[in-house]
């Protein structure tokens, strides 16, 4: 079979995101190459490049293929210890957070079928009572998959998928439809089903209990942490996170910290507040404060040592403070004519189609280390220039501001301290020479604290892997055990078929013969052992002309070929045929035999069938007068 390393398998994932918008590129490239794998062994092929070009002229397999990738292995009230830990300390602390007012927001991401949306909801209507969940609950549930969506929107299984469920509850939540059950349609409606992917979608926020268990464990540890992060975002900041048996969150601790390690609860680290600062114009409804404000604003622009400018929408410049004056030889009378016009929008950076693309994009532009030589023979000044927009809250945007920003003093010192730096490293290098063995020890140290680290992700990978491998083992015997159960229905039919045959043949006190195209036996009815003291097994599947029995052969074949020809037997050859034959006692008897052929569903003549009847001799009593 194909390597998953292999480049047409990144091939393959690049058609299946191209086509189909599924993005596999974070998942666990073993496990991914081995649900493929399966595929292909069901199609006998051997290698991606094939099974691309299967993709593309078959477009059904999309639908098998997914089938088989998002493994959708669940169900109710699954590792019930976790569960009952999640009833007993997670739930009652939720309730008490939120009073008997406040909403609470249930997040089931990877939700497949929907049994353990249905579990939690059970729970929490257990713990509130109908009413409360009603008014209170919101649960929404989510998954890639839209066919295991359509099963959980449906909400109605089987006896066998609610075994898990205890049967009071089973009782209580779930109404009989049919020979399935359907969950109560009154505490459906606060259950909400979509699809989300979990690596590109954005996640459902405010958040109280986020249940994600046994969905990590198929991606791999960048794509974890990149998920984990959108958790983090989701949850509220006393939020839980309920996760599967295989998922440790071991390198993590920044975002979830342990409730209950062994059940796999672990509740959100709280991000730290940022306190609420004034706004700068929050008094700006005070007439005197807002005069010295503008005062305080124009004397601080015009005494500003940076450089800057204003144009407002029209392209004209409507500010230039005491700094950009001097610096690019402006004047009061400049102010009020066209930006485009003043040497100062091309010199020392083109500025005109920078400040368009502003008012364009309305965000900022800023170029750094712009050099200008102001005079010829003096050393050219460098600059960095921030473009802006000016926004003014009743009316929008009003104009770009132009800051030009002196850095030459900045970039000396920092070519001067490059150049202490490279004596730093001169020095340093040195002083490296003579702590080479400690160095060397501590590398040592470092070498064996990573493998240590990497031995113990190898092991909670691992963990990740059997327990993957243990649903893809469960998936596959669910499949076989219906397999083995459709192949027993078809066995206990098809004796059924051959008893009923059977007591048909038997029922019939002729001797009857079914022979196939071939002239080879298919049936031989008792009468026929009776008459010519052959058992069935003497007979079955021989050629009928060859056997050792009393019957002229001979003058049955032609008929019997008739038949199998499509000539139905007309004029002299019409009717039964009667031979003279010896019967398995010796004894000489006419046989009547009757001929009919044995059609397909397609009228096609595939055998006969010879029905034998002795004829009863009468005795001649005029031989022996006299």
């Amino acid at each position: 079979m194909a390597d998953p390393q292999d480049d047409q398998f990144d091939d393959l994932l690049e058609l299946l995101k191209r086509t189909r918008g599924f993005d596999f590129s974070g998942y666990k490239r073993t496990t991914l190459g081995r649900r493929v794998a399966h595929r292909m062994q069901a199609l006998e092929i051997e290698n991606y490049g094939d099974y691309v070009d299967h993709l593309e002229l078959h477009p059904e397999e999309y639908t098998r293929l997914f089938d088989t990738v998002l493994i959708n292995v669940t169900g109710f009230f699954r590792d019930q210890a976790a569960w009952e830990a999640l009833a007993k300390v997670v739930i009652p602390d939720l309730l008490a957070q939120k009073g008997a007012s406040r909403p609470i927001r249930v997040w089931s991401a990877g939700c497949a079928s929907g049994e353990e949306a249905y579990s939690i909801a059970i729970l929490l209507a257990e713990e509130i009572g109908v009413d409360a969940f009603r008014d209170q609950i919101k649960i929404y549930a989510t998954d890639v998959d839209e066919e295991a969506l359509q099963i959980a929107r449906a909400a109605t299984y089987d006896d066998k998928l609610l075994a898990a469920v205890p049967e009071k509850m089973r009782e209580q939540y779930f109404e009989p439809s049919g020979t399935r059950r359907v969950f109560r349609r009154d505490l459906r409606r606060s259950i909400i089903f979509g699809r989300n992917d979990l690596t590109q979608d954005a996640p459902i926020s405010r958040v109280d209990l986020l249940i994600s268990r046994n969905t990590l464990m198929y991606f791999n540890s960048e794509t974890q942490a990149r998920i984990l992060r959108r958790f983090h975002f989701a949850l509220n900041e006393t939020g839980y996170l309920f996760l599967g048996k295989a998922e440790m969150l071991l390198n993590h601790g920044a975002l979830f910290t342990p409730v209950d390690l062994r059940r796999r609860i672990f509740k959100k680290v709280a991000s730290p507040r940022i306190p609420e600062t004034t706004q700068p114009g929050a008094q700006g409804r005070n007439p005197i404060f807002q005069g010295t404000y503008q005062r305080i604003e124009g004397a601080a622009l015009a005494s500003s040592p940076i450089a800057q400018l204003a144009v407002d929408p029209s392209g004209i410049l409507v500010v230039a403070n005491a700094k950009a004056e001097s610096m690019f030889n402006l004047g009061p009378r400049d102010v009020g004519r066209p930006f485009q016009d003043l040497e100062v929008s091309y010199r020392p950076v083109e500025l005109r189609s920078l400040i368009e693309q502003v008012m364009q994009e309305r965000r900022a532009i800023e170029l750094r280390d712009v050099h200008w030589q102001r005079v010829p023979g003096v050393d050219a000044v460098i600059l960095d220039v921030l473009l802006s927009p000016l926004f003014d809250r009743p009316t929008g945007m009003v104009g770009v501001g132009v800051s030009f920003a002196d850095v030459t003093r900045s970039r000396q010192l920092r070519d001067e301290l490059e150049h202490a730096n490279k004596d730093l490293e001169r020095a340093y290098e040195e002083l490296q020479s003579t702590n080479e063995e400690l160095e060397t020890t501590n590398e040592e140290l470092q070498s064996t604290n990573e493998e240590l680290e990497t031995t113990n992700e190898e092991l909670q990978s691992t963990v990740e892997e059997l327990e993957t491998m243990n649903e893809e083992l469960q998936s596959t015997n669910d499949e076989l055990q219906d397999i083995n159960q459709e192949l027993r229905d078809r066995s206990i039919e098809l004796g059924r078929v051959d008893s009923f045959l059977g007591a048909v043949l038997a029922s019939l006190g002729s001797a009857v013969v079914v022979v196939d195209a071939d002239l080879l036996v298919q049936a031989w009815s008792p009468g026929a052992e009776e008459l010519w003291g052959m058992r069935a097994d003497e007979v079955l599947q021989k050629h009928f002309l060859t056997l050792d029995i009393g019957l002229p052969v001979h003058e049955v074949a032609p008929r019997v070929r008739e038949l199998l020809n499509g000539r139905s037997g007309k004029g002299r050859n019409a009717g039964p045929l009667k031979v003279e034959a010896v019967n398995r006692r010796g004894r000489s008897l006419t046989i009547q035999i009757s001929f009919a052929p044995l059609r397909a569903d397609d009228k096609h003549v595939v055998g006969v069938i010879l029905v034998m009847d002795p004829i009863e001799q009468k005795v001649d009593n005029s031989s022996d007068s006299g």
